[in-house]
């Protein structure tokens, strides 16, 4: 049985806050309190698991330094940086959709 590609996509990218923090890896490397101030609604339980989700799934990249107290950076591997016109075209709708829903 052949494997619908949407489904592929959805069970990479279907995390309450991992498209957002695509979006937001888009614009360049973050560490784990930043991006955790740009996804105020996010636990930090629920960040952590999707970002590690995201990182087995080879969208993001996290770099640990070796450091007192730790760094931790997170950016997009060159799959993740793929999901460009993606996101580009889910933001669009959204807001598309945010307007005639309050309309």
């Amino acid at each position: 049985m052949e494997v619908c590609p949407v489904e592929v996509a959805v069970s990479v990218l279907g995390g309450t806050w991992k498209l957002t923090v695509v979006k937001h890896l888009l614009e360049g490397t973050l560490r784990f309190g930043e991006l955790s101030k740009l996804l105020a609604g996010a636990n930090r339980k629920t960040l952590t698991r999707q970002l590690r989700e995201l990182e087995e799934d080879g969208i993001v990249h996290r770099e640990v330094y070796p450091e007192v107290p730790p760094k931790v950076e997170y950016s997009l591997t060159e799959l993740g940086q793929s999901l460009a016109p993606v996101v580009e075209v889910m933001n669009e709708w959204g807001a598309v959709y945010g307007k005639q829903s309050t309309a």
